[in-house]
């Protein structure tokens, strides 16, 4: 169903490895709401954003490795995934930039951190493809 949705997009002018990095994204942003909404009882929200996008770019780089870039030979485990983890530290910035302002200035992003998370895993998303299509999986 997944490469459905890729093969459409295509057919639209939209790269199929851009779409295949967002769809893994979306799942990422689950994990990443996911591990705030577990941490958040037990620390304050920066921590628990600073934890979960840890987790969701692990989990990312796992489900990148194995389908967005599948055709690629890999360098092995542990050094790409520091180099995906380097390489997104700048969209973590963008990410988790947007992430924290919004914790800061919004009561109703304290309430329902989802709308932090979805925010910053939008301004992230163009400087992850373009670091991981060519520093990580070339």
């Amino acid at each position: 169903m997944l490469d459905k949705i890729v093969g459409f997009g295509s057919r639209l002018g939209v790269s199929a490895s851009f779409l295949r990095f967002a769809i893994v994204g979306t799942l990422g942003f689950l994990c990443d709401t996911a591990t705030v909404y577990l941490l958040h009882p037990v620390v304050n929200l920066y921590v628990a954003g600073t934890v979960s996008f840890v987790v969701a770019a692990s989990f990312n780089w796992f489900l990148n490795r194995i389908w967005t870039f599948r055709g690629i030979d890999h360098a092995p485990l542990h050094l790409q995934w520091a180099k995906f983890l380097i390489a997104n530290s700048i969209g973590f910035v963008a990410n988790r930039g947007v992430f924290f302002f919004l914790v800061a200035s919004s009561g109703v992003v304290v309430a329902y951190p989802i709308i932090g998370v979805a925010a910053g895993s939008l301004a992230g998303l163009v400087f992850n493809y373009f670091l991981s299509k060519t520093f990580v999986f070339r």
